[in-house]
């Protein structure tokens, strides 16, 4: 690893853990929105560093579609126990028994528009002014528009055109009762750092972000993990395939890339050649319409 590479990652650890530190001291109630996947692993890496001397003073927070791959789930499990973190895990499945919202139908039916509805109510149960995301400015259109600290009104919506200025890394978390702020401390992160810190910092990874062999049916191009919670047709084809996830999240709306990148710096060899972003070329969800992620962040998304 080049001296300008190593340091480029100093200055992006380092602005991570100032905004992290940022939280802890202007909130009262912060979570740091854990999934699971790779940039909420590297999120709660970076707060064990910036809370070294203490207990990280964050609540976890797991918001769980029931339709979530259980290395990830094995994984989570593993890592809140080793940083002695309290986790809140709260289900979809429960919010739509509650609120007796519509179950998606269909060949792979994603809740992952439904944990808007699930998110609101748990930041509404515990009062949580502030949550902690993983989401980086390189991922899709909308999260490019966001600041690092990014205001929600009462209702949980987010208005891109009212975002407030964030000069010379100063942060203002003041917010009215009932609202809260979503922060970002990866935001300036890119799929590729986030690869080199964790190959730097030797962190630890669910297998599924390594070539493995799966069951996965084809669906317009993409590799779909053939899951409990499919609902194949006679002329559906199930093969095994050598395969990688590039994020994870809903088994039903998350795709496989073909693979045999089973170490990191395979994996970072696969991201330099690729000319698409992870989101573009595996999250279903997003290519419904061309604004398909904007509009679930109005309305309440992550």
């Amino acid at each position: 690893m080049s001296t300008y590479q190593f340091n480029y990652l100093d200055q992006l650890e380092s602005e991570s853990i100032y905004i992290l530190r940022e939280v802890a001291g202007q909130f009262e109630r912060p979570a740091l929105l854990f999934s699971g996947g790779k940039d909420s692993i590297v999120l709660a890496h970076l707060a064990s560093k910036a809370f070294r001397h203490g207990k990280i003073p964050f609540t976890f927070v797991h918001i769980d579609t029931g339709h979530n791959f259980p290395e990830v789930l094995h994984f989570r499990d593993k890592l809140v126990n080793q940083l002695e973190v309290d986790l809140v895990v709260r289900q979809v499945e429960d919010t739509i028994k509650t609120r007796k919202l519509t179950e998606p139908k269909g060949k792979f039916p994603s809740r992952n528009w439904l944990q808007t509805f699930t998110l609101l109510d748990t930041i509404e149960e515990f009062e949580f002014d502030a949550c902690i995301g993983g989401a980086r400015r390189d991922e899709e259109k909308a999260r490019a528009k966001e600041r690092i600290f990014s205001v929600r009104d009462e209702f949980g919506q987010w208005d891109p055109k009212l975002q407030r200025p964030e000069l010379w890394n100063i942060f203002n978390g003041r917010i009215h009762k009932g609202e809260n702020v979503r922060v970002f401390p990866i935001s300036n992160w890119t799929e590729l750092d986030i690869w080199n810190y964790i190959r730097r910092e030797e962190i630890e990874l669910p297998s599924i972000y390594f070539s493995h062999e799966r069951e996965v049916v084809d669906l317009n191009g993409q590799w779909i993990a053939n899951s409990p919670f499919a609902e194949l047709e006679s002329d559906d084809i199930i093969t095994t395939k050598k395969i990688r996830y590039r994020t994870v999240g809903d088994m039903t709306c998350t795709a496989a890339v073909e693979s045999d990148a089973n170490t990191i710096d395979g994996v970072i060899d696969e991201i330099l050649a690729t000319r698409i972003s992870e989101r573009g070329e595996t999250r279903i969800d997003d290519r419904v319409t061309e604004a398909a992620m904007e509009d679930r962040k109005k309305g309440g998304y992550f």
